[in-house]
Order: C-alpha cells, then sequence, then structure tokens
C-alpha cells in the first residue's frame, strides 16, 4: 500500500476514535444527569460511536484482507485479469461495454472452477470495473472465505 494511503487511513482513524471518546465522554456526562430522559439519551451516545468504532474496524479489516489477496494473486502472476488493457474513457474509467465484455469473461472462469479464492477475487475487480460494487465487494468477502478455508 502507497504510504501516502496508509497516512490518511491513520489519520482518519485517529479523527474517528478522537470523535468517539468525545461523544461517549457527553453521552457518559448524560447518563449521569440522572434524569429518565437523560440517562436514556446518554445511553443512546454512548451506543452510537461505539457502532460507528466497529464499522471502520470492519471496513479496516475488510481492506486489509482484500489488500492481501491482491498481493498473494499478484505474487502468483494472477492480479492482472486483463483491466489495463481495457479502453478508457478520458475521466481516466474503464469504457462501460468493455468492462461489460470483460466481466463476461471473468465470470465464466469462475462458474469454470467455483472453489478458487484466485477466480473469485478477479471476479470481484471485473465486478467494480463494470460498476457494481455491492457484488464486487460480496465477490471480494467470498474470495476472503475461500482463501481463509484453504489456508486450514
Amino acid at each position: 500500500m502507497r504510504p501516502m494511503l496508509k497516512a490518511t487511513i491513520a489519520l482518519m482513524v485517529v479523527l474517528v476514535v478522537f470523535y468517539a471518546v468525545l461523544t461517549m465522554l457527553k453521552g457518559a456526562a448524560m447518563v449521569q444527569s440522572g434524569g429518565a430522559v437523560g440517562v436514556l439519551l446518554g445511553l443512546a451516545v454512548l451506543v452510537a460511536p461505539l457502532l460507528g468504532l466497529a464499522l471502520v474496524a470492519r471496513e479496516l479489516w475488510f481492506g486489509r484482507q482484500c489488500a492481501r489477496l491482491a498481493e498473494e494473486l499478484d505474487d502468483e502472476g494472477g492480479l492482472d485479469a486483463g483491466l489495463d488493457d481495457l479502453p478508457r474513457r478520458p475521466s481516466g474509467r474503464i469504457d462501460r461495454s468493455a468492462a461489460d465484455e470483460h466481466f463476461a469473461k471473468v465470470r465464466e472462469e469462475t462458474e469454470a472452477d467455483p472453489d478458487r479464492w484466485q477466480a473469485w477475487y478477479r471476479l470481484s475487480l471485473a465486478y467494480d470495473a463494470a460498476g457494481d460494487r455491492s457484488r464486487a465487494r460480496a465477490a471480494a468477502r467470498h474470495a476472503i472465505e475461500l482463501h481463509r478455508h484453504a489456508a486450514l
């Protein structure tokens, strides 16, 4: 991962933790007020930052796992799934029709060998290139799960 990206992620995490701590201090003060409304509101204010921190931790874990799979797949020589060769628009995004064609090819490869995490990770990249982020994340999660089971 690039050093600037790591620094940006670290700064964002520090800011989220700082915000969570300040919010939780306010929530604790509300709970200590003793009134029923203050206690209930304070408990809600205490739970919200904890939920936020859990979601941030989950996203960091997911990102790290994806990076780990990308590194391993690159070491195997299988990361370049043809995405770099696809035509791009002036904005730098991959041409939609080319991404769809590429996706169809990668999907067929994944269907032919559905138990390989490598195929699912490449499928997640193809989904992302085609603009379907939710399915890209689902395919990446499946690749992570397959990789975890393959390591056991």
